[in-house]
């Protein structure tokens, strides 16, 4: 099996590192020919990190350049995501691109345009596309399992604790931390019941400084409303992320909707309620155990390998990845 040529473009996102650490992981896939980073602040910062040892680091030209460099891994800085990614779509390469694209949705669309004429692979690193869990509640919701669903609750919090230099950074995109970390969810959402006819939003600070650290989003359906919740300012945040879906014929919840740390390798739970049987499952209320999300981006990551060599379809299509970043921009009142 040919090992596909890979960059990596940027380390200044912040799953640049464990990014790098995983697609070197997965040596039977990939070949990493070598890392650029053109912003001396992020280069000086994270150029010795672990991840990073024994690779060349190169001028994004000359890297751009290798011979049979196939793909490429879009780790900037967030601001500069979608400027980086032209570039290496117009030469014709793969692209897995970390998240979110870009505050201006025309360039978006630009991109995924270049992708789709030149045949390319594009993969969006939202990593809750592989948890086992999401996936075992976007599959209820497809095969009707909870009925007509009426009500989703979601939130994608963070600690408190993240020091002033981490809220500067969000800081400089116009909807602050729901730019960051609402498209994670409104990605699910869409999956279970498809866009919505209205998204209304209400942005928040809860600190006096620039950074807008909360937010909701109501999206409305014609029988149905879901919230997207995001806040950087939540006691112990990440063990209340969650998802909950209502329907007519049951309700299903997922908190936390990943687990960290040593706990990554134990079993993702989800409480599942049913008024009828359904599937392998009576009615009443069951605990579900998902099997465990053992690594952020390996599943992803495999399957970027396998659309890039055309054993796969992309289950995400560029039409997807587009309607996806409308709503979010949308639910940040950037259009």
């Amino acid at each position: 099996m040919k090992k596909i040529k890979i960059a990596q473009i940027g380390i200044g996102h912040n799953h640049g590192e464990a990014k790098m650490r995983a697609i070197r992981e997965l040596s039977e896939y990939f070949e990493v020919v070598g890392v650029a980073e053109s912003d001396p602040y992020w280069y000086e910062k994270r150029k010795g990190l672990e991840a990073y040892k024994g690779l060349q680091f190169l001028p994004e030209d000359e890297l751009l350049n290798t011979p049979g460099l196939e793909a490429v891994a879009i780790e900037t800085d967030g601001k500069y995501l979608i400027s980086t990614a032209l570039r290496c779509a117009e030469k014709g390469l793969h692209l897995h691109m970390d998240k979110p694209g870009g505050e201006d949705f025309d360039s978006f669309v630009k991109l995924c345009g270049i992708c789709k004429e030149k045949d390319l692979a594009f993969q969006s690193a939202y990593i809750y596309r592989y948890n086992p869990a999401v996936q075992f509640c976007v599959n209820a919701v497809k095969n009707g399992w909870l009925g007509d669903i009426f009500e989703i609750h979601s939130v994608m919090s963070r600690d408190d604790s993240d020091n002033d230099s981490y809220r500067e950074w969000l800081s400089q995109f116009k909807a602050g931390a729901f730019y960051i970390f609402a498209g994670y969810l409104i990605d699910i959402i869409l999956q279970m019941i498809g866009e919505p006819e209205k998204i209304s939003s209400f942005l928040q600070k809860t600190r006096n400084d620039k950074l807008i650290d909360s937010g909701l989003a109501v999206l409305e359906y014609p029988q149905a409303t879901a919230t997207v919740r995001v806040s950087v300012a939540e006691i112990s945040g990440y063990d209340y992320r969650r998802f909950i879906v209502c329907g007519t014929k049951g309700s299903l919840e997922l908190c936390p909707i990943e687990l960290r740390g040593p706990q990554i390798n134990e079993p993702l739970k989800v409480r599942l309620t049913l008024k009828h049987d359904c599937g392998p499952y009576t009615a009443g209320t069951h605990i579900i155990d998902c099997e465990p999300l053992g690594h952020r981006y390996a599943r992803q990551l495999v399957d970027f390998a396998k659309i890039v060599r055309k054993e796969m379809v992309n289950p995400f299509s560029i039409e997807h990845e587009l309607k996806l970043h409308k709503n979010l921009l949308k639910a940040c009142k950037l259009i």
